[in-house]
């Protein structure tokens, strides 16, 4: 199974390991320096340092108001194959969903978050919107959230109704066939017709077969670069083929 950015896993392990040593090696400096000897203690500049970073860890994980739909807002975890979308990424494909869905249109985000963040943060209130995530942390979005395995691509709850999006935009996790295959099933419960796939070049043959699906000429961009060179399909007459003017 192929990551779609195999190639920073490593580098990030080595980053986590070399950032915990050095903050462990200027925590004993700093309680070193201490006045008192028999009671270790941090500076007030290591105590204020220490403070922040819990400051925005709790922000994190608990985010809220219009805060809560920025990307990034939930850090990407490698471990999922998570991987965000550019700003102008996620509102070409915002605006790409909300042209497709049409007036008052229902949209669902198959492991697409950053496309539904976005979505929200237009605060497009006139459109039915679902975030389906195997990531628990985007139960914060309340009711517009649900949790979605790709192993179990129809087990989704009852008010999911067959068929009941105008457009289904999907990114699976892993440039698998199986991912794929898997994240088909679900595609293809979901729609109406029209499906908005974001997924590797690699993927592009599984694409057509699975669903019909061709490659747009834009080219979608995330917040890192990746390893694998990603596309979007549709099997639509899509904004995604023309330029847009500036």
């Amino acid at each position: 199974m192929i990551t779609k950015r195999t190639d920073l896993i490593s580098f990030r392990i080595k980053f986590y390991f070399e950032t915990k040593f050095m903050l462990r090696l200027q925590t004993i400096r700093e309680m070193s320096d201490s006045e008192d000897d028999d009671v270790p203690r941090l500076s007030s500049h290591a105590l204020a340092a220490l403070q922040e970073f819990y400051s925005e860890q709790k922000q994190q994980s608990n985010p809220g108001g219009d805060d809560k739909y920025n990307i990034g807002i939930i850090e990407e975890n490698w471990q999922l194959s998570q991987f965000w979308y550019s700003q102008e990424t996620a509102l070409r494909l915002a605006k790409e969903a909300i042209a497709a869905a049409g007036e008052c249109g229902r949209i669902a985000c198959v492991s697409a978050p950053s496309v539904y963040q976005k979505l929200r943060e237009l605060h497009r209130e006139d459109f039915s919107i679902y975030i389906f995530e195997y990531d628990k942390r985007f139960a914060i979005y309340g009711e517009e959230f649900v949790f979605y395995d790709y192993n179990n691509p129809l087990d989704l709850p009852e008010k999911i109704a067959a068929h009941s999006f105008d457009i289904v935009i999907a990114d699976p996790p892993y440039l698998s066939e199986e991912c794929l295959r898997k994240t088909s099933e679900t595609i293809k419960y979901l729609t109406q017709g029209k499906i908005l796939l974001c997924t590797g070049a690699v993927m592009e043959e599984e694409a057509a077969k699975l669903l019909g699906v061709k490659m747009c000429t834009f080219i979608p961009k995330h917040t890192r670069t990746l390893g694998n060179e990603f596309r979007c399909y549709v099997n639509y007459d899509s904004g995604l083929d023309r330029e847009i003017s500036v």
